[in-house]
């Protein structure tokens, strides 16, 4: 077993020390500063199938124990091709095999302080599988995480703070990409012809909606209350409301002609990207579909405008906003704007394979849409939508807050289960896989 005990553990040099003092077994690398403890057996089992299986990489399940002295299993998800988000989580520790260990370190060019293990793993990724044994192997002992922490972790890659680290990270997955001819080249990219009509308004703000009478009217009045050159309506998809949201709508829509309501009749009931799919295929729609949340506000009057401004400007099919996180009641909540400044007209469709969401509000070329459009499920759709845009079409950026996401006991992403997580996670892999093979396939017909 080789063990770095240097300043930094994930760095560059961390990964050389390891693979300088790797021999032929099998090589332990922990990847926190937690004490690990291995079942009976439990590091045993992870050597065996490693080197019974040839993979460069196995990790496992393992337990941590509370101030109470109570075992909590960590129950991981499988690693998959698309598995490209920098904190993608192994676990504790993981078992490497030694030969592929030092041919990875030996292509590794750039010096790293916290991309090390990343830029490791990737290159790892390359020379063979890496293997998810659903097993508790081990009890990790750490220090306790405070409640703003793990607030603050869902947005770590847009932190200033980080910036550095996340040059490190998007410098890694781009030479991936480049390695398996997945990378996307800016120059080749297809501007947009908007001088076609046919659409009965300019801009269509889509709200999709269910049970939220607390929200819906400040959403909608948000919409319409914005000032524009051009015209434009709100189409708000109504997925089986039974709280009272109908009824607002409906009084709203009654004094309102611009507000358009869809109410879905087809069962199972549609998830947040099919109801995405109707309202951009709805007769209403306008040449820009613009996102609103049922939550959420617009914090300008100029929002739509400066929009549907930035897609001529730029000639591309999508255009994404910035928004400030707030309470109910509009107070800032850390870390506060989240504007996504690593994105660069350059690498941006490279990095979003990395990144975890794209940002808000979001905004499309409604026929770009309609041709692509959204996965019928309700976390991770838009970003999808994202990436599949990002493969052929530029996106144009603003980097000034034009919304308002409130957080609230009410959110669907509130209070997530370790089990919710997971499978969220695991599905956003899996858009990762399918938009990193597309990416293949293009390139290698072209």
């Amino acid at each position: 077993m080789a063990k770095a005990n240097i300043h930094s553990r994930l760095s560059t040099e961390a990964m050389r020390h390891i693979a300088l003092e790797s021999g032929d077994s099998p090589v332990i690398i922990n990847l926190t500063d937690d004490t690990i403890d291995f079942t009976p057996f439990g590091r045993e089992r992870l050597e065996r199938t490693l080197k019974e299986t040839g993979a460069a990489i196995v990790y496992s399940d393992y337990h941590t124990v509370d101030t109470d002295g109570r075992y909590c299993r960590h129950e991981l998800i499988d690693w998959q091709s698309g598995a490209l988000r920098d904190d993608f989580d192994f676990g504790k520790t993981v078992v490497v095999n030694p030969w592929m260990l030092r041919k990875a370190v030996d292509g590794m060019t750039e010096e790293h302080a916290a991309a090390g293990w990343y830029d490791l793993r990737l290159r790892l990724s390359r020379l063979g599988d890496i293997i998810h044994l659903p097993e508790a192997l081990y009890t990790a002992r750490t220090a306790a995480v405070s409640d703003d922490a793990k607030g603050e972790a869902q947005f770590s890659y847009v932190d200033p703070r980080n910036r550095s680290s996340q040059i490190e990270m998007e410098k890694a997955v781009t030479a991936h990409l480049h390695a398996l001819n997945a990378e996307v080249d800016h120059t080749q990219l297809k501007n947009i012809d908007f001088s076609g009509n046919g659409f009965p308004v300019e801009a269509s703000v889509i709200i999709p909606v269910r049970d939220r009478h607390r929200t819906i009217a400040d959403a909608v009045r948000s919409a319409l209350s914005q000032v524009a050159d051009f015209d434009f309506n709100v189409i708000v998809i109504d997925n089986g409301s039974t709280d009272g949201t109908s009824e607002i709508l409906d009084e709203i829509a009654s004094t309102e002609p611009r507000l358009k309501i869809i109410r879905p009749t087809t069962q199972p009931a549609p998830g947040i990207g099919g109801c995405w799919n109707l309202g951009l295929h709805s007769k209403d729609c306008g040449r820009f579909a613009i996102q609103l949340d049922s939550d959420d506000i617009y914090s300008r009057p100029d929002t739509l405008q400066m929009i549907v401004d930035k897609f001529h400007e730029r000639r591309c099919a999508m255009v994404i906003g910035s928004y400030s996180l707030t309470d109910f009641n509009g107070n800032s909540l850390p870390p506060g704007l989240i504007d996504h400044a690593e994105w660069t007209d350059e690498n941006g469709p490279n990095n979003a394979l990395r990144i975890n969401g794209l940002g808000a509000p979001r905004a499309f070329f409604t026929p770009v849409a309609r041709e692509i459009n959204f996965p019928d499920v309700s976390y991770g759709e838009d970003y999808a939508m994202g990436l599949a845009i990002s493969r052929d079409y530029p996106i144009g950026r603003i980097y000034e807050s034009l919304y308002s996401c409130r957080r609230w006991e009410g959110n669907s992403d509130h209070a997530l289960s370790p089990e919710r997580i997971n499978r969220n996670n695991l599905y956003k892999d899996r858009i990762r896989t399918i938009e990193l093979l597309a990416r293949i396939e293009k390139n290698r017909k072209s």
